[in-house]
């Protein structure tokens, strides 16, 4: 087992080559060990170089209302009025903490998403 950091994405391409042949190595083996060390490597690396963000906190609801076949009016319950809803979704008003509780709450909206844009 000869196993370097990955400094560049060259390294990780070789990375993710050695992966596809011990991919499926039985556990306990010395390849088994070796695939882990590799993801736990690979895992940095990109969480590094290419970090994902949360979602905008409007396209996370757009997202959850596409997902559940959900029109404006049904957001009322967690926004308020009509007048509301449309500025929340136009962006013409701020998500209030009330307002992300109970769209966490109701819709399973993640925090992490609806407070990425405060």
């Amino acid at each position: 087992m000869n196993i370097k950091p990955i400094r560049n994405d060259e390294d990780l391409e070789l990375t993710f080559n050695r992966l596809e042949t011990i991919f499926q190595a039985q556990e306990g083996t010395l390849e088994a060990e070796e695939m882990e060390i590799l993801v736990a490597l690979v895992e940095a690396y990109e969480n590094k170089h290419y970090p994902i963000s949360p979602a905008d906190p409007i396209e996370a609801i757009k997202f959850r209302m596409e997902q559940q076949g959900l029109t404006p009016r049904d957001l009322e319950t967690y926004i308020g009025s009509s007048g509301r809803v449309s500025e929340v979704l136009n962006r013409k008003r701020a998500l209030s903490l009330r307002m992300i509780k109970r769209l966490h709450d109701g819709l399973q909206i993640p925090y992490e998403s609806l407070l990425s844009g405060a």
